[in-house]
């Protein structure tokens, strides 16, 4: 499942947050991958342990604790701090899938990486090119979205991001561990989390919102890994 999430920064925090990283000290993006990856990834990237990019992180995390509907989404057990990084003059990144098991910064905590998130950080007509390219199933999706709203989707995927051939992309990106393993299983109790949500402020609570209400919480219960 892919999910666009709209407005997780307000532009204020996204003016401020590309102001602060004009001026960082960028570094090749292959430092953070291995062999594979380095073949066919061609970008900057904040160095992980960077205090701005911790500083950063940490906003966007703050919005998304608020935001109920990355979690009625991704249901986020553990997250890997957000990382940034940059495109332009023709840099990008081939097709690839993210790794299943990461560490968490200063820690030996493994993650496994559920979901992978990209949260943009500059108007779709503020560069060319850049697209994420997500396949699934259904075939491939391109994403471009406006400054402040973010992707997610299964890490499983394999995804690319096209050329930059004018201007600059910068985001932000991360990845979670959901309580919800399967895709399927969270994908189901996304939908009906929404239903309930839809009746909710269409009825109120009446006797049928309440069961299904139980049959979200026995079911999340029952499949979640805590």
């Amino acid at each position: 499942m892919l999910l666009h999430i709209p407005e997780v920064l307000t532009p204020a925090q996204v003016a401020s947050m590309r102001q602060a990283l004009a001026d960082a000290d960028w570094s090749d993006g292959r430092d953070t991958v291995g062999p594979q990856g380095a073949r066919v990834k061609h970008n900057r990237q904040l160095p992980e342990h960077a205090a701005l990019g911790q500083q950063l992180g940490q906003v966007i995390l703050a919005a998304l604790a608020v935001n109920p509907l990355y979690f009625s989404a991704a249901l986020p057990l553990r997250t890997v701090p957000p990382l940034f990084n940059r495109y332009a003059g023709g840099e990008h990144y081939g097709d690839h899938v993210d790794g299943a098991v990461r560490k968490m910064p200063g820690s030996g905590t493994l993650l496994r990486t559920d979901l992978s998130c990209t949260l943009f950080l500059c108007q779709p007509d503020d560069y060319e090119g850049g697209e994420l390219v997500v396949a699934d199933t259904y075939g491939t999706h391109d994403v471009k979205l406006a400054a402040g709203d973010m992707i997610l989707y299964p890490s499983s995927s394999v995804h690319r991001v096209e050329p930059v051939t004018s201007g600059e992309r910068v985001c932000a990106f991360f990845w979670l561990q959901s309580m919800v393993r399967d895709n399927v299983q969270r994908a189901a109790l996304f939908e009906l989390d929404q239903t309930i949500q839809r009746l909710r402020a269409r009825i109120g609570d009446c006797e049928e919102v309440v069961s299904l209400t139980r049959h979200y919480h026995n079911l999340l219960r029952g499949w979640a890994e805590v």
